[in-house]
C-alpha cells in the first residue's frame, strides 16, 4: 500500500493500484485534521513493520517503522537504501527521521494493511465533515 500526500476529497484507489511487489496504493487525504488523524493513528498501528519510504528527492529508504508522531513525521530504524551506488554516502546510517513533509510516498506491506476498513473510515470521516 502506498500513501501520500496529495490533498483530495476523498480517498480512492489510484490508477497504480495493485502495484508492484504486491503493493497497494491510497491517496492520502490530508486536507484538514480528522484525516491526518485517522492516518496518524493508522501509522502508529504500523509500528514495527517494515516499510519504504520515497523521498521528494527521489531516494528511497527501506526500514522499520519506529514512530510516528502527528505531523506524519517518521522514524526508520535499520535502514537501507533502494539504490545505494546512486546514495553511497546513506550506507553508514542506520536509523533515521524523516520530516512528514518531505515524503512521497510510504510502501506497505498488502498483506499488513485491511484496505476496506480504512477506506470505511475515510468515507465515515468524510460524511461527518460535510454534516
Amino acid at each position: 500500500m502506498v500513501f501520500w500526500g496529495k490533498p483530495l476529497a476523498s480517498p480512492r484507489e489510484s490508477p497504480r493500484a495493485p502495484g508492484e511487489n504486491g503493493k497497494r496504493a491510497l491517496h492520502l487525504c490530508a486536507v484538514d485534521e480528522d484525516f491526518v488523524r485517522l492516518f496518524y493513528s493508522f501509522f502508529k498501528s504500523l509500528v514495527g513493520k517494515d516499510v519504504v519510504v520515497e523521498l521528494k528527492n527521489d531516494l528511497s529508504i527501506c526500514g522499520t517503522l519506529h514512530s510516528v508522531d502527528q505531523y506524519l513525521n517518521i522514524k526508520l530504524t535499520d535502514i537501507s537504501v533502494t539504490d545505494p551506488e546512486k546514495y553511497p554516502h546513506m550506507l553508514s546510517v542506520k536509523n533515521c527521521f524523516i520530516r512528514g513533509s518531505v515524503v512521497r510516498y510510504v510502501q506497505l506491506p498488502a498483506d499488513e494493511v485491511d484496505t476496506q476498513l480504512l477506506q470505511d473510515a475515510a468515507r465515515k470521516e468524510a460524511l461527518q465533515q460535510k454534516q
